[in-house]
């Protein structure tokens, strides 16, 4: 490409360059691991079946995650990982580590209050209801130090819940402040025991100054008292005044009870990264401001999560083709040694270094850096590690070509 591309034709190649990351990102395997971790809980006075999730590469890469805790994790893994999956290859959250805990008295472990309703024969509907206190102190006192002990975590925590598990969600975001960063209630059952929580949320809300929390609540097509109280709750909400608290309460009127989850973690996964996505410039719908531009950006979220967030490897790779098809390859070289220099066990970025010299005519200096790429790609069992191979071949043979004729 030379530099008398018209301005055009020159965004023409940026967009397809752009489509071709983003293709190469969903064709990638990415659906990360889940373990079963058996807990002894002293809380509890039982054993308990966790779920934990690790990102694509945990195993073979260095990077520290947030955590997203979740309740009946039998039945929410597998969709919400595959959501938090699609969110993270589009740029709109990081990567997550999910704990989803499975269940083996729901009503017990998810309910505030003990419940007084009673059958047509007098006896209690829901006799060992109440426990959610002791719940939440299984997860301050013995989950989460599991998890942070065994785990590479960030020190930020979501919490999501469903139905019993968003009331609870609720209820640990008014008893224990400070736990979690961010909560998704889905369906809260506010109305549990005449309202109790609701009650007690109310008089929460206005005692508070301020709270760097998000909260999404969101509830399907569901009448009677659950979304009677769930208008209540977004009345109360709506009269806050919290600093720092950002909260979100959606109706899917085209969901019900079951179906509303799927979407409410994908729009509190969202709402609980709000302004994550880096802005893309309008006049190249590249990255805006290049490297420098992603730093401050990035520099910007650690202060609002309250931990270090560096730039990705990823983005740093597109800012380095954009720069390379926009006909500036010193910047495009400075951005992938940019991306060597901060993810050295990462064998893309040597790849792509390799590339930006291979096509400014420096064979010699692409050689050795598709060596490295196809070597790390075999030790970290990389998906792209037949490419880097065939990459290596390529400039091998044209090395070998050239030196030939150097020599006649």
């Amino acid at each position: 490409m030379t530099t008398h591309l018209p301005k055009l034709l020159r965004l023409f190649f940026l967009l397809a360059l752009l489509l071709m990351i983003a293709t190469a990102a969903i064709a990638q395997p990415a659906t990360g691991t889940v373990k079963r971790l058996m807990l002894k809980s002293t809380v509890l006075g039982e054993e308990r079946v966790v779920l934990v999730r690790t990102p694509a590469g945990y195993d073979t890469n260095k990077l520290i995650y947030p955590v997203l805790y979740m309740t009946d994790g039998d039945a929410h893994m597998g969709h919400t990982a595959s959501t938090i999956e699609f969110l993270v290859q589009n740029g709109r959250i990081p990567d997550l580590i999910v704990v989803g805990v499975t269940n083996t008295d729901r009503t017990r472990d998810l309910t505030p209050a003990k419940s007084t309703d009673k059958t047509p024969a007098g006896e209690l509907r829901f006799p060992t209801s109440g426990g959610a206190d002791n719940f939440l102190k299984f997860f301050e006192t013995e989950l989460i130090p599991l998890i942070e002990e065994q785990y590479r975590v960030q020190p930020y925590r979501i919490f999501a819940g469903h139905s019993l598990g968003g009331l609870f969600a609720i209820h640990a975001m008014i008893s224990k402040p400070g736990l979690f960063n961010s909560y998704i209630a889905v369906s809260p059952s506010l109305q549990w025991e005449h309202d109790e929580a609701l009650k007690r949320a109310e008089a929460f809300l206005k005692d508070q100054k301020e709270m760097k929390v998000s909260l999404f609540v969101s509830i399907g097509n569901e009448p009677g008292a659950i979304g009677v109280d769930f208008d209540k709750f977004k009345e109360l909400l709506s009269k806050t005044k919290i600093k720092g608290f950002e909260w979100q309460a959606e109706r899917m009127a085209d969901e019900d009870h079951g179906s509303v989850v799927l979407r409410s973690h994908y729009f509190g996964l969202r709402k609980a990264y709000d302004g994550w996505q880096i802005p893309d410039d309008p006049k190249s719908g590249g990255v805006l401001g290049g490297l420098q531009g992603a730093e401050a950006h990035y520099k910007k979220l650690s202060e609002k999560f309250g931990y270090s967030i560096p730039v990705p490897e990823q983005l740093i790779n597109q800012i380095g083709y954009q720069f390379l098809f926009d006909n500036k390859p010193d910047d495009a070289i400075a951005t992938f040694k940019a991306n060597v220099e901060r993810y050295p066990n990462s064998a893309n970025v040597y790849d792509s270094l390799a590339e930006a010299y291979e096509r400014g005519g420096r064979i010699d200096l692409a050689e050795p850096l598709y060596d490295k790429a196809r070597t790390l790609g075999a030790q970290n069992n990389d998906p792209n590690t037949a490419i880097y191979k065939t990459n290596y071949e390529r400039a091998h043979a044209k090395l070998k070509e050239t030196q030939g004729t150097k020599k006649q």
